[in-house]
């Protein structure tokens, strides 16, 4: 693990402090913190205006119950979250996730990822996270339903296209939107489809938003690769995940001439040396809701590994798109080993601290997850852009603009660790470019 410039270490020692248990935030924090130390160093005016012990506390923190009654009249409670984090740049932007692990820790790391993320999209949008421990999985259509209004019913309130827009994350996808957004024009009498993303194509949302995330990360290493004047054509590549996120990452690197040739999901990985077959991975996993184990039952020369290790598999591109802190130290030592020369983050933190130090000691390309997996929210907030000048853009525009921004983002990132005598190292140019562009606003807003 990197060391913390003495500046800054009391710094996270307070948030330490003040955050107890709350694992995941003190790892998004630290990973952050560690770049900033030639920051105060040039900018002496973040450190009078306090700016990251500011930004290291959320804005607005909501709590919630969620009372809801399933198919057997059950009455079930859960525990709702909305962490508004920083609106120096604008409202209030970040999805919601609706699993079992949610717990305050998870929502404020994702939240405080979120700031930097947005931050660098270079689009005027704030950072924030939300969710809850609801697990839609084996759950009917109306008891997804009836959880999902009881949800809305409390976080209404805080919500506004000016204010705080959510979207989806994992277990929050076209349905549980169109949900929450039915109960918020039924209770706010207001059509007012900026006030949450990730909508229905009929109903106001974004063509390329369900690719986004996963495009936008392709794009991204497609990028970290030209440098090093190398592509993903005829590249082996591995992608973690089989959901939204895995799936258009494996679609954009087969439309850039890379072979994917294993996913997962949580309870194992298929690999299949051929490349995997994404027309079956859509139908099982997006119309017939399947486990990925049954991508063996067509194809017979392709291996399930239950419980089995995806970084395993030899790859020359590595693409973690599942869950946060998938990839440990070993895992990357192997990886490594094993020839990889490119990771790109399509999930939230899915290295821990031992893998990232692995990967930038090894000085292979590695696009950390605030800035590779950035396509989502910046579709998201073309989404607004679209829903504001009541517009409806085409998916080859909407897919240029989101190529533009990844471009951008690359660039942007590139250029400030040259800048800050790191060449090469995305962790370094991700952090520091984003939180100068937050912490100049936060220093023009004064203490606020």
């Amino acid at each position: 693990m990197s060391s913390i410039d003495e500046k800054v270490e009391p710094i996270y020692k307070a948030v330490l402090d003040r955050n107890p248990g709350e694992i995941e935030f003190h790892q998004a924090v630290r990973e952050v913190l560690e770049s900033l130390g030639p920051v105060l160093v040039k900018h002496p005016e973040f450190a009078d205006h306090r700016i990251i012990e500011r930004i290291c506390e959320p804005e607005r923190q909501i709590i919630f119950r969620v009372p809801w009654v399933d198919d057997k009249n059950v009455v079930q409670i859960n525990r709702g979250f909305r962490v508004e984090f920083n609106s120096a740049l604008g409202p209030y932007k970040g999805g919601l996730r609706f699993h079992p692990s949610v717990y305050l820790g998870i929502i404020k790391f994702l939240g405080f990822e979120q700031i930097f993320k947005n931050a660098l999209t270079g689009l005027p949008i704030g950072g924030g996270k939300g969710g809850s421990d609801f697990d839609p999985k084996g759950k009917s259509d109306a008891e997804v339903m009836r959880f999902c209004q009881s949800f809305m019913t409390e976080l209404y309130r805080h919500l506004g296209e000016y204010t705080d827009v959510p979207a989806g994350d994992i277990g929050v996808g076209g349905r549980e939107i169109g949900y929450m957004f039915g109960q918020y024009k039924r209770i706010t009498n207001r059509w007012e489809a900026g006030v949450l993303t990730g909508k229905g194509l009929d109903w106001g949302g974004s063509l390329v938003r369900t690719e986004a995330t996963g495009y936008g990360a392709t794009f991204f290493v497609d990028e970290m690769l030209k440098v090093r004047n190398e592509s993903f054509d005829g590249k082996t590549c591995i992608v973690s995940g089989s959901g939204n996120v895995s799936i258009y990452t494996m679609e954009k690197i087969a439309q850039l001439g890379g072979k994917t040739v294993a996913c997962s999901d949580s309870n194992g990985y298929i690999y299949d040396e051929k490349g995997i077959d994404l027309d079956l991975v859509k139908q099982l996993k997006e119309v017939e809701r399947r486990r990925i184990k049954n991508y063996v039952d067509v194809y017979k020369h392709a291996k399930y590994i239950s419980k089995g290790n995806i970084w395993e598999v030899p790859c020359q591109v590595a693409m973690p798109s599942a869950t946060q802190n998938e990839i440990n130290g070993k895992d990357a030592e192997m990886l490594v080993k094993n020839g990889c020369i490119a990771v790109g983050e399509g999930a939230n933190m899915p290295t821990t601290p031992e893998g990232i130090k692995v990967f930038l000691d090894a000085k292979i390309a590695y696009g950390p997850g605030k800035a590779a997996n950035a396509g989502g929210v910046a579709t998201s907030a073309l989404e607004m852009q679209q829903n504001a000048s009541r517009d409806s853009w085409s998916f080859e525009y909407t897919e240029d603009r989101l190529r533009q921004i990844m471009r951008n983002i690359h660039k942007t990132c590139y250029e400030t660790a040259e800048e800050y005598g790191a060449p090469g190292n995305y962790v370094t140019g991700a952090n520091i470019s984003a939180f100068i562009k937050v912490a100049q606003a936060m220093v023009a807003f004064g203490v606020i």
